[in-house]
C-alpha cells in the first residue's frame, strides 16, 4: 500500500518533463529516472491493475519510502539533470558501468609529440581520444596486441622516451620507428595515429582506402620499405574484415543495443556497426537489474557513452526510451552531428536488433551455464571432502623462498570458484629458520587469522583453507586455528606425491585433519579443477612475490656496493631504468641521462658488468607498459 505522503505527491505531479528519484525508508536513493511527462510516467508505477508487471514493480511498494521530483525546461535538460543526479546520489538500481573496475578504455593522447596507447579506467576531458569501453582486461590486451603488431606507435613510457639513447627491442622487430633516438618524420607518425584511430573505431573501409593511397604514394617515391609497411597493415585490416559479418544497411555508423534478462539478472550487448559492417560485439553483465527494461536500457546507454568518445549517427534500442529526444540532443552535442535513437520494427535495422538480442541471450546463457558448472564443482568438493557447508570462498596459502632466503607467502582467494584478487595477500616471513616451511606457514596463518577475528570485512574468514603441502603443513594450519580459538573454517592440504614409489608419475592427494589416509582426486575431475587452480595460483603468486623481493634486495645491495652511489642517485636510476636489468643494460651515456654523474656511471659499469638477464618478450612487455 502506498504511503499517504507519496499519494499526495502523486496528485501534485506536473505534466512537463523532469527527473524523479525513488528513495528507500532510510533516505538512500533507489533509482533516478527522467520523463517527458512526470505525471504520466511516475503515476504509471503505482496504478493498480496496470499492465506494467515487470520485476521492478513488485519490489517498489515494499522498498520505496519517499519520492522526489525535479522539473526541467526540456527533455534535454532532464537528461542532463538525470546524469548529474546519478553521479551525485549513486542510486542502487541505476546501471553503474563507470564504477565496475572490469571496464577499461584505451587512451590515445593526440596532444603529445609522440602519442602512445595506454589503458585507463576513467576517461577524462583532457583532449585525448578514448576507445572502448572494453568489458575485461583480456579484451583490452587483445586489442592492444593487434595494434602493436600492425601499427608503429611507441610503447615506452614518457620517462623512458626522454632518457633513451639507443632504440629498444620494439624498434629491432620493426614495431616502433624509434622516435626516442631517431629523427622520425612527423607526417609518417601522424599517419600511424590516424590508422590506429580508424582501426579502433571500426572504420576499416576508410582505413583500407587510406592505406592503399599511402602505399601507392610511398612506392612512387621509391620508399619501398615504407610501402611494405603499409602493405602489411593493409593485409591485416583486410584479414580482419573477412571475419566480420556485413549488415544490409550500407555506409552508416550504428551502435545496436540488445538485452536479455531473467528476473534481477540481465545481459546487455552492443553491436558496433561501422560503415555498414558489424565489427565487434561487446556484452555486459548486470547483476542487480531490478529496474524495468526501458529504464535499464536508457541508463546503460547513458553510462556507455560517458565512457566512449565516439558516438555513431544511429543508436538502435530494443525498447522505447522515456524522453529519448532529450538523450538524442545530449548525444548530438557529444558527436558534433545528428544522432538518432531508433526502435526498429521491421527491415534491415530490425534484423540488426535481433542479432544484438541473440548475442545478449547467448552471453547470458553461457555465463549462467558457467555459474551452474562452478556450483556443481563446489558441491563435488563439499561431498569429496565431507565439508559441513558449500565452500563458496576458498583460500590457499603457499610458501616460497630461494635457498632459505627471501621467504615469502602468498594467500590467494577464490569466490564462487573464481579468483577474487581483491582478497589476495602477500606476507614477508621473518624470524624463522632458513627453509623451515612449517614455521613459516604457522606464522603466516597466525597473522592472517588474527586479522580475521576483527570486524574488517576484507579479512573475513573463508569456508575452506587449502595449504600447499601434506600432513606437516596441514598440522601447522590446524595448530594456528586452534591457538586462536577459531572454528567454522574447514582445512585441507593439497600435495603432489608419487602414485607409486617405484615410478615417477605423480598424483594430487588431499589430506584432511583427523583422517589418516589421503583422498586421491582423479586428475581433471570437477572437484580437482578448482582446488588445483587455487594451488597453482598460490604457487605463481608466491614465486612472483619472492622474485620481486629478491630483485629488490639484490638491486639495493649491488648498487649500495658501488662507491659514490647514494640513496638519491639509486632512486633516480631505479625510477628511470626500472630494474637491475635496466641498470646493467644501460650504457654510460644512458646512466648519465638517468641521473648519474660521469664518475658514478663509470663506477656502475665497472662494478655491475654487462651480464643481462634473459630477454623478456617484447610484445608482452609493451602491453604491460600500457597498463602501468
Amino acid at each position: 500500500m502506498t504511503d499517504d505522503n507519496i499519494k499526495q505527491k502523486l496528485e501534485l505531479l506536473p505534466r512537463g518533463p523532469g527527473v524523479y528519484v525513488f528513495r528507500d525508508r532510510a533516505g538512500e536513493a533507489l533509482y533516478v529516472g527522467k520523463a517527458s511527462s512526470l505525471k504520466n510516467r511516475v503515476r504509471s508505477y503505482f496504478q493498480a491493475g496496470g499492465s506494467d508487471d515487470r520485476y521492478f514493480i513488485e519490489h517498489l511498494e515494499r522498498e520505496i519510502g519517499d519520492l522526489e521530483t525535479f522539473v526541467a525546461a526540456s527533455e534535454k535538460e532532464a537528461a542532463l539533470l538525470e546524469n548529474s543526479l546519478i553521479k551525485e546520489l549513486q542510486p542502487r538500481y541505476n546501471v553503474k558501468l563507470r564504477d565496475d573496475k572490469e571496464f577499461l578504455s584505451l587512451r590515445l593522447d593526440v596532444t603529445q609529440k609522440w602519442p602512445r596507447l595506454e589503458a585507463v579506467r576513467k576517461p577524462k576531458k583532457d583532449g585525448a581520444r578514448y576507445f572502448g569501453p572494453y568489458h575485461s582486461a583480456t579484451a583490452a590486451r587483445s586489442t592492444l596486441r593487434l595494434v602493436n603488431r600492425h601499427f608503429q606507435l611507441r610503447t615506452c613510457t614518457d620517462s623512458e622516451l626522454e632518457s633513451r639513447t639507443r632504440p629498444c627491442l620494439q624498434y629491432q622487430i620493426r614495431r616502433c620507428p624509434g622516435p626516442c633516438v631517431f629523427d622520425v618524420p612527423k607526417e609518417q607518425y601522424a599517419q600511424q595515429i590516424t590508422g590506429v584511430s580508424l582501426f579502433l573505431e571500426g572504420r576499416h573501409d576508410e582505413l583500407v582506402v587510406n592505406l592503399k593511397g599511402a602505399m601507392t604514394g610511398a612506392a612512387s617515391e621509391l620508399r619501398y620499405e615504407l610501402a611494405a609497411l603499409y602493405r602489411d597493415q593493409l593485409r591485416s585490416v583486410e584479414s580482419t574484415q573477412e571475419k566480420q559479418r556485413v549488415s544490409l544497411v550500407s555506409d552508416i555508423d550504428q551502435d545496436v543495443f540488445g538485452i536479455f534478462r531473467l528476473q534481477d539478472k540481465a545481459e546487455l550487448s552492443v553491436l558496433l556497426v561501422r560503415r555498414g559492417r558489424v565489427v565487434t560485439v561487446r556484452t555486459f553483465e548486470i547483476k542487480d537489474a531490478r529496474v524495468p527494461d526501458a529504464e535499464l536500457v536508457a541508463s546503460f546507454v547513458t553510462e556507455y557513452y560517458t565512457r566512449s568518445t565516439f558516438v555513431p549517427s544511429e543508436v538502435l534500442v530494443p525498447v522505447a526510451i522515456e524522453a529519448a529526444s532529450g538523450l538524442e540532443e545530449v548525444l548530438c552535442e557529444q558527436r558534433g552531428g545528428k544522432v538518432s535513437i531508433v526502435r526498429p520494427q521491421r527491415g534491415n535495422r530490425a534484423a540488426l536488433l535481433r542479432m544484438a538480442m541473440e548475442n545478449a541471450a547467448h552471453a547470458f546463457k553461457e555465463k549462467a551455464r558457467a555459474r551452474e558448472d562452478i556450483a556443481g564443482k563446489l558441491k563435488k568438493i563439499q561431498e569429496k571432502l565431507s565439508l559441513p557447508k558449500l565452500p563458496e570462498r576458498i583460500e590457499c596459502v603457499d610458501i616460497s623462498h630461494h635457498a632459505g632466503s627471501d621467504t615469502v607467502a602468498a594467500l590467494v582467494a577464490f569466490t564462487h570458484g573464481e579468483p577474487d584478487k581483491k582478497r589476495y595477500r602477500g606476507f614477508r616471513v621473518r624470524g624463522v629458520a632458513a627453509g623451515d616451511d612449517y614455521a613459516a606457514i604457522h606464522q603466516v596463518l597466525e597473522r592472517r587469522f588474527k586479522r580475521g577475528q576483527t570486524d574488517d570485512a576484507k579479512w573475513s574468514l573463508p569456508d575452506l583453507l587449502v595449504v600447499d603441502g601434506g600432513k606437516g603443513q596441514l598440522a601447522m594450519a590446524e595448530r594456528a586455528l586452534n591457538e586462536l580459538g577459531i572454528t567454522g573454517v574447514s582445512l585441507a592440504g593439497l600435495a603432489k606425491e608419487k602414485a607409486d614409489p617405484r615410478r615417477d608419475d605423480v598424483v594430487d592427494r588431499v589430506y584432511l585433519p583427523g583422517r589418516k589416509n589421503a583422498i586421491e582426486l582423479r586428475e581433471g575431475g570437477s572437484a580437482m579443477q578448482i582446488l588445483a587452480y587455487a594451488r597453482d595460483e598460490a604457487h605463481r603468486s608466491a614465486n612472483a612475490l619472492r622474485v620481486k623481493q629478491g630483485q629488490k634486495r639484490t638491486l639495493h645491495s649491488d648498487l649500495d656496493a658501488v662507491r659514490g652511489i647514494g640513496a638519491k642517485t639509486r632512486s633516480r636510476l631505479l625510477k628511470q631504468l626500472g630494474s637491475l636489468k635496466g641498470v646493467r643494460a644501460a650504457t654510460e651515456e644512458e646512466l648519465i641521462a638517468a641521473g648519474a654523474s660521469r664518475a658514478q656511471a663509470k663506477a656502475i659499469r665497472a662494478h655491475l658488468g654487462t651480464d643481462l638477464s634473459p630477454e623478456v618478450d617484447a610484445e608482452d612487455a609493451a602491453i604491460d607498459r600500457a597498463f602501468e
